[in-house]
């Protein structure tokens, strides 16, 4: 009996610069960076966990230590008297290494 061993293959540079699509920035999110070092991401909904890192290695020079994601769901909206409904997203919560800090001002032009 063999065992299959999955190793996630690297990501292409162009999927990892548009995998992050933009900082989310929350009281709970402000508390979790200033606590635990953790910042969080709104990222693509077909991202992974290992892309992520990835993305974030890449692009700001840091080291992570753990990555969390959470599937948002959509919100349901009223248009007169129309319901629809808003897009699902994806969040990604990523903490990094002790004495490790991204300042997105001078990561704006880095990449």
């Amino acid at each position: 009996m063999s065992v299959t061993v999955h190793v996630p293959k690297k990501a292409g540079r162009e999927r990892l610069i548009t995998l992050l699509q933009a900082p989310h920035i929350t009281e709970k999110t402000a508390q979790a960076l200033q606590l635990h070092n953790q910042y969080t991401f709104k990222v693509r909904r077909d991202a992974t966990r290992v892309e992520v890192r990835q993305a974030v290695e890449l692009m700001f020079g840091v080291k992570v230590a753990n990555v969390n994601i959470v599937n948002e769901p959509g919100k349901e909206r009223r248009f007169g008297r129309h319901i629809g409904r808003t897009q699902d997203w994806k969040k990604a919560y990523v903490r990094l290494a002790d004495g490790q800090a991204i300042d997105y001002e001078t990561a704006a032009g880095k990449v």
